[in-house]
């Protein structure tokens, strides 16, 4: 069986160094955990971190979270489904919110409950994923703004998840104006901007994040240790967090070209080879990882010699060369990982999760 490694050290390393960057700055912010799908062994290292919130987008998540610590805020980060509103009730403390029906829905609930359930109205930038249209943002806030059981503790927005569409100062300086006409017009307090994500964070380096966005949902630069503005490693962090080990099976030296007449392969892919090569052998090792677990183009080698020849639904085929390394059968390959790619291992039951 494969293996997905998390390391502990590199983790506290991160967030310690992002507390302390929000910490100076006055900046709340919470830990996306999206990527660990629910994982406890995971998950039970972020919370021994000890942070203020705890962002998902999965309800069955947050039911993990809440049941090894309790008392941590949680926050349901995509719009709730109305079919779910009880268990969001019961497992988000505040939940982001985007459709006036769903909202009364949450407030009548939480009248049955006699609680007050806090709601973040998220606002549309540009980026066309979840948010109110800006021109219909004052309407939408005043139809619930009353709402007895429902208490709107901020206004919010995301940005790169789905067309790539960056944050930038103007951007955001918009978001922090709606929130002063909303408090000037309807005399009631919005606590939180939540303005931030991993990719929002170039701003603070860069000191043209606006002084109003006071929160951050931070995942992936945990995680990764990278700049998601564009991608690469940030020199402050660590970006060995995971490690994907992946066993050999077979290790044969064998035919570069294969023999015989060509049809498609179990994905529907037809392949071409250069004919110089035939006659010629290389090390081809077989690894205990497929398709099924992981796209090939979300992991990378450590040993950046090797390549990848192919893979099937449960394994997966790479070329060794000459083997410089001495690799024999029941030895580890080792990959680092990146976002997708972790989250596909994640969601695998054939892959085993490990702390070091």
């Amino acid at each position: 069986m494969a293996i997905i490694e998390l390391k502990r050290e590199s983790l506290r390393y991160n967030y310690k160094r992002l507390d302390l960057l929000f910490r100076r700055k006055k900046i709340k912010w919470a830990v996306v955990t999206k990527l660990l799908c629910g994982n406890e062994l995971f998950l039970k290292e972020v919370l021994k971190l000890k942070p203020k919130q705890i962002c998902d987008s999965r309800i069955s998540n947050l039911r993990v979270i809440k049941r090894i610590t309790p008392k941590i805020e949680t926050i349901f980060i995509k719009p709730t489904p109305k079919r779910f509103i009880d268990s969001i009730l019961t497992e988000a403390d505040i939940s982001f919110n985007t459709s006036i029906e769903t909202i009364k829905a949450l407030s009548q609930k939480a009248a049955e409950r006699d609680i007050v359930h806090k709601i973040v109205i998220m606002m549309e930038l540009g980026e066309l994923r979840e948010g109110v249209m800006r021109e219909r943002f004052m309407d939408f806030y005043q139809e619930i703004f009353e709402l007895k059981n429902i208490e709107i503790v901020g206004i919010g927005a995301n940005l790169s998840c789905l067309y790539g569409v960056l944050p930038n100062a103007d951007k955001l300086i918009q978001l922090s104006l709606f929130k002063e006409l909303l408090e000037l017009k309807f005399k009631k307090n919005i606590p939180l901007i939540s303005g931030g994500s991993s990719v929002t964070l170039p701003l603070i380096f860069n000191k043209q994040l606006p002084k109003s966005i006071n929160h951050f949902r931070i995942g992936e630069t945990l995680f990764f240790g990278t700049n998601v503005y564009d991608n690469k490693p940030v020199d402050l962090l660590k970006q060995d967090v995971f490690t994907l080990k992946a066993e050999i099976i077979e290790l044969i030296r064998k035919p570069i070209v294969p023999i015989g007449e060509m049809g498609t392969n179990v994905e529907g892919k037809t392949f071409d080879f250069d004919m110089e090569d035939s006659g010629k052998m290389t090390f081809r090792a077989i690894l205990d990882i497929g398709i099924l677990d992981i796209d090939r183009n979300n992991i990378f080698p450590k040993d950046d010699y090797i390549e990848f020849f192919g893979a099937s639904s449960d394994m997966l085929i790479i070329d060794l060369k000459e083997n410089p390394n001495n690799y024999r059968v029941g030895d580890y390959i080792e990959f680092d990982i990146n976002y997708m790619g972790v989250l596909s291992l994640m969601n695998s039951n054939y892959i085993e999760k490990r702390v070091i």
